[in-house]
């Protein structure tokens, strides 16, 4: 295949199995406008509800404001890898600690926690598709719903950036109008001023609360900044997403919970029947449930390509996860798998402090990822396991879930990350390509 044609399939696959080309990539307000999507979901109105039942008002704002910043710290540092190397997460894993084996259980990861969350909210879409237009049964809602964000994932990030141009201004508009309604005859300083109308919840508890909602995202941060054109580029759509995202949503979550003297906000997001009730679901769940997919897809490719030694298409892949998806949904079974999710979210974190460890401290790799990358293409071998990552990880993800103090996905980063720098030291070579002195065989990619 000539070098052209090799070139253009990737790119419609959205170099799902390699590197996103420097002159492939997209205007940094793009990308941001993405991330926004993101961090301005219906859920970060549950969240700032959350803190704002719990907390007084600036209590609530430090909590947002401490956890925002650890999430930009996180998704600037994973997003900057990204960016250098041009590599969706779980294919850059490979070169970045894990191993050519050790991505692919990443990809494992990824893509059934991806997939599963997708389902979910696809049910709720549907459930409240059903409330508010009704006229079709659920299951008939969940397939239309499904395969409508199916469609804009099955075009990649092209057609998931316009997307995010469309259904974030729309969003941010028909929410203020719906919040506007309920907060009148509220005064602003009086709900500034007022005390936590329920049980009370720390600063530290509640910072927990915001980092925890969005790690998982920060770290797989690679999947979206890949198409990102330099460092500049992704510490501001980092900053201005993250930040913008947990105030505009988040505080505003905050006054309504003194304001209703309740957390269960949501319904009241949604209270406007109709054609604006209506577009605030659509547009809150499409421009989030679109990267669940496609995250989904990303880590599966890599998945199957090392277990199958086949490359598969992300396109098909979309239509083969996303029918899972819809079809589980559908039958309303998703639900009871919560719990395996969220076990399966704890084994995220860790990733992150294993990235940075390698790429920065160790450098075992850096030297054929720079080679590689002058030239377009994957570094030519990595190495099959790296048995110290996947002991740091388990100790990681062990970590969040039974140390009890302090910030538990932020326990597991450090703890993950000590434990990998720690034992690299003393099991890994850190020269180049020293697997044969550490018991790791080599094999080409």
């Amino acid at each position: 295949m000539s070098i052209s044609k090799q070139s253009s399939v990737q790119e419609a696959d959205d170099f799902s199995l390699s590197r996103v080309p420097t002159d492939k990539r997209y205007p940094w307000l793009t990308v941001t406008v993405m991330r926004f999507g993101q961090m301005s979901a219906m859920s970060q109105f549950l969240l700032g509800a959350t803190l704002g039942y719990g907390m007084t008002f600036w209590h609530a704002v430090a909590a947002l404001t401490l956890g925002a910043v650890i999430l930009e710290l996180i998704a600037i540092f994973a997003g900057y890898i990204g960016m250098k190397e041009g590599l969706q997460t779980s294919l850059l894993a490979r070169w970045t600690g894990f191993g050519k084996y050790g991505s692919a259980l990443l990809g494992l990861v990824i893509g059934i926690s991806s997939i599963g969350w997708f389902g979910i909210q696809n049910g709720v879409f549907a459930s409240g598709l059903q409330s508010l237009i009704g006229g079709l049964p659920l299951w008939a809602w969940s397939i239309l719903s499904g395969v409508f964000v199916i469609a804009v994932v099955y075009f990649g990030v092209a057609s998931m950036g316009w997307t995010a141009y469309v259904t974030v201004p729309l969003f941010l508009i028909v929410c203020f109008f719906s919040i506007g309604r309920a907060l009148t005859g509220h005064p602003l300083g009086g709900l500034v001023a007022s005390a936590a109308p329920g049980p009370h919840i720390s600063i530290a508890v509640g910072s927990s609360l915001v980092a925890g909602s969005f790690i998982v995202g920060g770290v797989i941060s690679p999947d979206m900044t890949r198409f990102n054109r330099s460092l500049a580029d992704v510490v501001k759509q980092t900053v201005i997403g993250i930040t913008l995202g947990e105030y505009t949503v988040g505080v505003i979550g905050v006054l309504l919970a003194h304001a209703m003297k309740t957390a269960n906000i949501v319904n009241i997001v949604l209270s406007t029947s109709g054609v604006v009730g209506t577009v605030i679901l659509i547009t809150a769940t499409l421009k989030i449930n679109d990267w669940n997919l496609y995250d989904s897809t990303l880590g599966l490719v890599n998945a199957l390509e090392v277990f199958t030694n086949r490359k598969f298409n992300r396109k098909h892949m979309t239509l083969y996860v996303g029918a899972v998806g819809v079809i589980l949904s559908a039958l309303g079974i998703l639900n009871h798998f919560v719990g395996f999710l969220d076990i399966l979210g704890v084994f995220v974190p860790p990733v992150f402090s294993i990235m940075i460890v390698e790429y920065f401290l160790l450098r075992r790799f850096r030297e054929q990822l720079d080679t590689s990358r002058v030239r377009g293409a994957l570094p030519s071998s990595a190495e099959s396991w790296n048995i110290v990552c996947l002991v740091a990880w388990v100790i990681g993800a062990l970590s969040a879930e039974f140390i009890k103090w302090g910030i538990s996905s932020i326990n597991s980063l450090v703890i993950a990350a000590i434990a990998y720098y720690v034992l690299g030291l003393i099991f890994l070579n850190r020269s180049r390509g020293a697997e044969a002195t550490t018991g790791v065989s080599r094999e080409g990619v």
